[in-house]
């Protein structure tokens, strides 16, 4: 039932479907006559008490406060209709009501009916013509709700474009890079002073294979990048010649990357540079990543172009997630089978400190030693892995804690004694459809390293520098920073105030090359 109020002579019926108002100013009641705290002098006894006078249906206060609400919501509606001059009308008489309220709160005392007899009459004509202009709770339920239909849909579509744009500037190669290859390319052919180099340092052999010594390996087609990580970690390492560097490229880079660290020294640092192509057991019949790349599926989901009806995000359709760069980090055993520990680095890091240290930590029987990311909830295995399927929920546990790759201890006798590249073939094998997980080699990392990960001191990695704002002292106080995420400091999108900390390990002596 709609609810009737009579406030000082305008009669109010309030309902939920509409709102009707009624004026008769010639019946304003004497407020003094029903307020005992008035003497006969028009003077107050007390002082004002805001809550009481909100709290009172009989307050010249409350029914000013009432208005005032009522004629907001339709000022909203009447802009929508371009009623512009409606609206103002409003504005302005909600402006005088509000200053007689500000009056009554500073001289603290209560609103009189003379005092505001004017205000409430004008207030209740313009509320009375809003209803005959159908400004009533439906129409403005109905408008409102139309307007949140259209803004929810201009939002989905400004969201897929942002996040199409945002990739594809992910993905671009920066003029500065392209142009860097192909220089150094063309110097590696046309200077055979390199190549006679290169066959001089065959004793570096003996260091490749020899575990009393640091061994790091990176995986890139990125010489920048790959440069500042051998140079920061040489800069800051105590004894730079007991230090080998394992680079893996493709072909396109091969050369590049050979005409660099051939031509420069990094403080005694060993430098050796294979292509992946050269692996005669790297093929499809081995590899299920290679395999699935002849599934015609396969194909047309990472390579058609095609939108899948927006059903699935822009950045799990990048192809870059079956570059066998970011696959090669489950085959280290195979590509380096010599050796019994090496810590693997991403090429978008930082080195700040000395990383001796980490050969000596204890891995305490696991094969990976990792830094856990499940300070925050959605770091946990939940986030990553699709629980729906019952193969994942029966074999780990939904609140285990993530962690990530980006530098990471290997202890490889461990890994080859478990055969830990068997068991990411199994869930490789087993997510050929992309129903367990859809993105990266983080969630099959956390299938294969299931219970065989040891937790590292959050100090030697700390992450988010490429997506997120990092608390400085956290940088300060890490021994590798990680530019994680799309904003990689050698693009133009990259976060500028976390720039110059890369900048510095010589990226912009690298860039004088282009």
């Amino acid at each position: 039932m709609p609810r009737r109020r009579s406030f000082c002579g305008v009669k109010q019926t309030l309902s939920f479907r509409s709102v009707h108002v009624y004026v008769n100013t010639d019946a304003f009641i004497d407020t003094a006559s029903i307020n005992p705290r008035l003497s006969k002098s028009g003077r107050y006894l007390e002082s004002l008490n805001i809550t009481e006078e909100l709290l009172n249906p009989d307050s010249v206060t409350r029914q000013l406060s009432d208005q005032i609400a009522l004629a907001k919501a339709f000022i909203v509606i009447a802009k929508e209709s371009n009623n512009l001059q409606f609206a103002w009308e409003v504005s302005a008489q909600i402006r005088n009501s509000q200053a007689l309220l500000a009056n009554a709160a500073s001289r603290r005392a209560p609103l009189t009916t003379r005092e505001s007899e004017t205000a409430i009459r004008d207030m209740a004509l313009l509320l009375y013509q809003a209803q005959q202009l159908h400004y009533d709770s439906s129409t403005m339920i109905m408008r409102v709700k139309a307007k949140i239909q259209a803004l929810e849909e201009q939002m989905s579509s400004v969201n897929e474009k942002s996040s199409r744009y945002g990739q594809i500037a992910a993905e671009e190669v920066p003029k500065s890079l392209y142009c860097i290859g192909v220089r150094l390319t063309t110097r590696w052919y046309e200077n055979q002073n390199l190549e006679k180099n290169l066959r001089g340092r065959k004793q570096i052999e003996i260091k490749l294979k020899d575990n009393s010594l640091y061994h790091f390996c990176v995986f890139s087609d990125n010489v920048i990048a790959t440069s500042v990580v051998i140079n920061s970690t040489a800069s800051n390492s105590k004894n730079p010649s007991e230090i080998v560097f394992h680079l893996v490229t493709d072909e396109i880079n091969y050369a590049p990357m050979k005409a660099w660290f051939t031509m420069n020294s990094f403080r005694g640092v060993t430098v050796d540079v294979q292509k992946f192509d050269d692996f005669k057991w790297l093929n499809a019949s081995y590899v299920p990543v290679l395999k699935q790349l002849q599934d015609s599926e396969t194909q047309s989901y990472y390579f058609s172009g095609h939108n899948d009806d927006l059903r699935t995000p822009i950045k799990y359709r990048n192809p870059k997630y079956l570059s066998m760069l970011n696959h090669l980090r489950f085959y280290i055993p195979e590509v380096f089978p010599a050796l019994k520990k090496i810590v693997f680095l991403d090429d978008d890091v930082v080195v700040q400190k000395d990383l001796s240290g980490l050969f000596s930590i204890d891995l305490n029987g696991k094969v990976n030693g990792a830094v856990e990311t499940c300070m925050e909830k959605f770091h946990r295995y939940r986030t990553y892995l699709n629980y729906s399927h019952p193969l994942i929920r029966s074999h780990f546990d939904p609140d285990a804690c993530g962690w990530a790759f980006g530098m990471n201890v290997f202890d490889l006798v461990e890994w080859r004694k478990r055969n830990v590249t068997g068991i990411y073939h199994y869930w490789q094998e087993k997510n050929i459809d992309r129903v367990l997980w859809k993105l990266g080699t983080l969630p099959p990392g956390l299938l294969t390293f299931y219970g065989l990960t040891e937790a590292l001191n959050p100090s030697w990695h700390v992450l988010g520098l490429g997506y997120t704002d990092v608390d400085p002292q956290l940088i300060e106080k890490g021994a590798v920073v990680h530019y994680n995420g799309n904003l990689k400091p050698w693009l133009k999108i990259g976060l500028e105030k976390f720039k110059p900390l890369w900048e510095k390990t010589g990226a912009q002596k690298m860039e004088t090359l282009s």
